[in-house]
């Protein structure tokens, strides 16, 4: 299985990941708020400047955001319609900031220290009996780690029609694709299951 965390040692990488996180959230609830174009740009550049931070290179940003902007468009597109340009404007900057906000997060924390914030989230609802954060971390960070994999699987499902002669028809995808998933899954339920 993959990940997202792109190992390296900029100042981003050093940072807490409960921090990052604590942003992340912080920065998620207060664009909802802006609605000036000029400022969702501005934010935009600096969630950009903190990801160029990180060293992921263009090729690497594409092939892990290309599926979300074609739905990005989408959400536009019907937002220009419903709305207006302004809404659609504003909606496109919105989700793009939050979308490379959580990649810089991703890229620059390990799912080790994603999985000690989690830790530490449910410590008290594991003192009063609610949950078992160890099992829930575990889930998290395998979850986490299958992401990255569920876009191969799905470039692979895509390369095996196309080899077949078959057209890259998302439909005639979906059930292969939810069957691996799905065996991933269970394979991961027994992977916590087995860890206790």
């Amino acid at each position: 299985m993959g990940s997202l965390f792109l190992p390296g040692n900029s100042w981003l990488h050093r940072l807490p990941g409960g921090l990052k996180l604590g942003l992340l959230a912080v920065l998620g609830g207060a664009l909802m708020w802006v609605h000036d174009w000029r400022l969702l740009m501005l934010v935009l550049a600096i969630v950009s400047a903190l990801l160029w931070q990180t060293g992921l290179s263009v090729v690497m940003l594409w092939s892990r955001v290309r599926g979300l902007f074609w739905l990005l468009l989408a959400l536009m597109f019907y937002t220009l319609v419903v709305q207006s340009a302004e809404h659609a404007i504003a909606l496109g900057l919105r989700v793009t900031t939050l979308m490379l906000a959580a990649l810089v997060v991703s890229v620059s924390t390990s799912i080790s220290q994603l999985m000690a914030v989690v830790l530490w989230l449910l410590r008290p609802l594991e003192r009063l009996g609610w949950v078992d954060t160890q099992r829930v971390a575990l889930a998290f960070g395998l979850t986490l780690r299958l992401i990255p994999e569920l876009s191969l699987q799905w470039h692979d499902i895509r390369e095996a029609q196309a080899a077949r002669g078959l057209s890259a028809n998302p439909l005639t995808m979906a059930v292969p694709m939810l069957l691996r998933t799905i065996r991933r899954a269970q394979e991961i339920a027994e992977a916590i299951d087995a860890r206790g």
